[in-house]
């Protein structure tokens, strides 16, 4: 997942980061592993940072830069609010990601998401890779998990999704990423951003739905989403 620490190695930039668009609003979501090489030296990372009230950057790459940018932005966002007396819009902010990215590319490793809601567009996603490009979007992921995912978002996305639906595909995209990915893990945090704010969604770890090639524990039944395993 993300990286943290310095080698002479390229940055590992493992991690799984999804944002999906749905008729009222976005669900993002983030798996929680941590990685120093392969390492796995943090268990439980929040990937998901508010940069304003209705605004969440999502973050894959080397944890040190990915974080500074949240909060170069989130700074940024709050002048923003006071000076106009207003919320910054989705679009605003995203482009405030983008340009921080591309201005320092060749020191940075992020490759980021923004997305959230605001009253003039409604619910947004902005793909911000490697290098500064922004890109709307009405679902993207990155990370290296992301690899396994863009089939099946593609395949299962449609326009005008209820939040569970797209609350369902997120968990369910990560968890796939998750089972295939070894740098991705852990539990599953979620937030739906919509016009009345932001709610959290945590799933933990013994919760995530496992796939056809992940056996359960010796007298254990595997958990179906949103159930914890139980003894057989």
């Amino acid at each position: 997942m993300e990286a943290s620490g310095h080698s002479d190695a390229a940055p590992h930039t493992g991690t799984t980061i999804v944002a999906v668009q749905y008729s009222d609003g976005v669900v993002i979501g983030a798996d929680s592993r941590v990685s120093t090489g392969r390492y796995v030296s943090n268990r439980a990372s929040d990937k998901l940072t508010p940069l304003s009230d209705f605004v969440w950057l999502l973050r894959s790459g080397s944890a040190a830069d990915t974080q500074l940018v949240g909060d170069y932005v989130r700074h940024y966002a709050e002048q923003h609010a006071m000076e106009l007396d207003r919320e910054p819009s989705v679009h605003t902010l995203a482009k405030l990601v983008a340009q921080i990215n591309y201005a320092n590319k060749a020191m940075l490793v992020g490759a980021l998401i923004v997305a959230g809601w605001d009253t003039a567009r409604g619910g947004q996603v902005y793909g911000v890779p490697v290098g500064g490009t922004l890109v709307r979007q009405r679902w993207t992921t990155d990370g290296s998990g992301s690899t396994y995912l863009w089939g099946y978002l593609d395949s299962e996305y449609r326009e005008g999704m209820s939040r569970a639906e797209a609350e369902e595909l997120v968990a369910t995209a990560l968890a796939l990423a998750a089972s295939r990915d070894g740098s991705s893990g852990g539990l599953l945090r979620l937030v739906t951003v919509s016009s009345g704010g932001a709610e959290r969604r945590l799933i933990p770890g013994d919760q995530v739905p496992p796939f056809w090639d992940e056996l359960p524990a010796p007298g254990k039944t595997p958990p179906v989403a949103g159930e914890a395993m139980v003894e057989a």
